[in-house]
């Protein structure tokens, strides 16, 4: 093939793998011809202008060239509540009845605006003030999303949202030495920074969404998007053309409720007038066009002041540290608390009490603490444990986390025993951690089969507990030695071992004695146990307080077995399932049940043999691995109309 023919056809690839995410050909097949193309372009001197050698990360640049824009980047007005957005809607509807509106996601990311003339790539720059941007030629020239060359041939400018995938970013942040906060800072920082090596390394790409000028017309929405499409830009396929104030109200939640399903930051919609003459007859203030809105959701992030950091100590032993926070608004709800995974964690954020920090909603899980944005004078460093919080025993450092290693520590035997009665381990009603601590510090429970000891004297004159309450805890306790195998075996706290685990392993082993007996080897050819949890089933197993306990529970009638189960005929059948992300409308454990309860198996993390996967808000990795692997996706809506019959 000629240098030509190669290019062209790496082109090709290149647009198939990253626009059209349907590759053709493999990584090693591409990567074997493009180090062709840059040996022939070394011998013949000569590089085509859509070479995709042109797309690598060159040397630092010294500082951005500004560059005036062919036409001026308006931002768009904003509202925060449907009745703000139907006072737009209603506004253009007065102007012209016949109007009708595009609607969109609005991505969180960064505005660029390319520049093409002749068919070919000239430049690419950031918004700016809408008049006058930054030239990023540099930087953009490495992301391999959009084309070198166009079939249109006139002076054209494209604007899109330059954009990191929540999954590249989880994936970066893993090896960074410095994490990066949130996708929308994250291609900010790659885009705008002097070594383009540093936005290759980010891995952005650019979603178009609008023609900001184009020789010689205008465009409405509509032809702007199938013009888009047509020249090859990646555009995102959710695009929805609305004639009344009723379906846009109904395109706009149908965005806020996908929008933590997809794989891009997203922080609202985009209302567009449609027809062009419309827009004209609307016109601009001096700062927005009258005829297109955003619309912004709740805000999921926020900064505020660090307290302080308690730490809290979990049933393995495990210390977390708590933030304490400044009280603020977020999503709807005042937040004073988040988390921190581990003292890694606050050292990689830099953290410090007293600072500013941004903080992200995680639905009903608490919000995280991201990084520090601001530091003062009074912030101080946050102290690294070296005893228990609460027994006062030296710690244990085991890789990036901090163990309690005594076994009587109050706080894990708490945490203990409200596992165990949880719902989806033994379901003890009415038990709860503040429960807990009262049975311990008064009636001394340690284990979990001192529970079923207890006696109605015994918690006579408890402090909140009358007659009722004793009876109804008792007869919960009492009920709970029907449990099933699979509950039991999560209940009891082996390392590793969840609901999905657990049911796999009662599936296969029938009763405590059958698990018992299992050797590491055996339990890892199951479905969801790895060598890790492998050994930590053999290490439980091994502990003789853990035998001693088994065998005390045994005594007092908790001895569950797994029971044959009839083959289901459902929706589900032969279906291996995996549940990611929060569900809005159904528990986790009442999501497995519905799968269950029509045939299907539920897994624990995504492997080749998964056939399903079911993504909520949230979804991180498992939803990343799947999409890699090509394995079936479904959201809430879409899996609901599957329970119900109806897909």
């Amino acid at each position: 093939m000629t240098q030509r023919e190669i290019t062209d056809l790496l082109n090709k690839w290149a647009y198939e793998y990253y626009v059209l995410d349907e590759p053709t050909v493999s990584d090693k097949e591409y990567d074997a011809l493009y180090d062709t193309l840059q040996r022939m372009e070394k011998e013949s001197g000569e590089i085509y202008p859509d070479s995709s050698t042109r797309r690598v990360g060159g040397e630092p640049i010294k500082a951005f060239d500004r560059h005036e824009h062919v036409a001026r980047l308006y931002s768009l007005d904003k509202s925060v509540s449907e009745e703000e957005l139907r006072a737009f809607l209603t506004r253009v509807k007065k102007a012209d009845e016949s109007a009708r509106f595009t609607v969109e996601y609005k991505f969180d990311g960064l505005t660029v605006c390319l520049t093409y003339n002749g068919g070919k790539f000239v430049r690419a720059t950031t918004r700016g003030n809408g008049v006058v941007g930054e030239d990023v030629t540099a930087q953009v020239l490495t992301i391999p999303s959009f084309p070198l060359t166009i079939p249109y041939e006139g002076l054209l400018e494209v604007r899109g949202e330059a954009i990191i995938r929540l999954s590249v970013l989880e994936e970066y942040n893993k090896t960074a030495a410095e994490p990066l906060k949130n996708a929308r800072n994250a291609v900010a920082g790659a885009i705008r920074n002097l070594d383009p090596k540093v936005t290759k390394n980010r891995r952005p790409e650019i979603l178009f969404y609008d023609v900001n000028y184009i020789e010689g017309k205008a465009l409405s929405q509509t032809e702007a998007h199938a013009f888009l499409r047509e020249q090859g830009f990646k555009v995102y396929p959710f695009f929805k053309v609305c004639e009344s104030e009723d379906e846009v109200i109904s395109a706009v939640a149908e965005i806020e409720r996908m929008r933590r399903e997809i794989d891009v930051l997203t922080d609202g919609a985009v209302i567009k007038t449609d027809q062009v003459a419309v827009r004209d007859l609307l016109g601009f203030t001096d700062k927005v066009p009258r005829h297109s809105m955003a619309y912004k959701f709740e805000a999921e992030e926020v900064t505020t002041l660090l307290k302080d950091v308690i730490w809290q100590v979990g049933r393995t032993g495990k210390l977390t540290p708590l933030a304490l926070l400044e009280p603020v608004e977020l999503g709807g709800a005042t937040v004073s608390r988040a988390t921190l995974n581990n003292y890694s964690d606050i050292e990689r954020k830099n953290v410090k009490i007293g600072s500013r920090v941004l903080v992200r909603r995680s639905n009903e899980v608490i919000p995280e603490i991201l990084g520090a944005t601001e530091h003062y004078e009074g912030s101080k460093e946050i102290e690294k444990p070296i005893v228990c919080p609460a027994c006062k025993t030296a710690l244990e450092e085991v890789g990036a986390h901090l163990f309690c290693p005594n076994g009587n520590c109050e706080p894990r035997i708490a945490a203990k025993l409200d596992h165990y009665a949880s719902k989806n381990a033994m379901d003890i009603e009415g038990f709860s951690e503040s429960t807990a601590y009262l049975l311990i510090r008064e009636k001394g429970v340690k284990n979990f089969s001192d529970l079923y000891r207890l006696t109605a004297a015994d918690l006579e004159g408890l402090e909140g507990f009358k007659d009722k309450k004793i009876t109804n805890l008792l007869t919960a306790i009492e009920k709970s030695k029907n449990a099933p195998l699979d509950a039991f075996l999560h209940a009891i706290g082996i390392g590793g071992v969840g609901r999905v685990a657990a049911k796999d392993l009662a599936k296969t082993y029938k009763s405590v004695e059958g698990l018992q007996s299992a050797s590491k080897e055996e339990l890892t050819t199951l479905e969801n146990v790895g060598e890790i949890t492998a050994a930590q089933i053999a290490d439980f197993f091994a502990n003789e307080e853990n035998r001693q306990e088994l065998a005390a529970l045994k005594e007092l009638g908790i001895d569950p077995k797994e029971e044959p189960k009839e083959q289901i005929d459902g929706v589900f059948t032969g279906e291996k399932v995996v549940l990611t992300g929060k569900l809005s409308s159904l528990t986790r454990g009442e999501a497995q049940k519905l799968i269950e309860g029509q045939g299907g198996e539920c897994l624990s993390s995504v492997t080749a043999k998964t056939t399903l996967v079911v993504a909520g808000e949230d979804a991180g990795s498992k939803l990343a691995k799947a999409q890699k692997l090509g394995v079936k996706i479904v959201g809430e809506e879409e899996f609901l109309a599957m329970v119900q019959g109806k897909n």
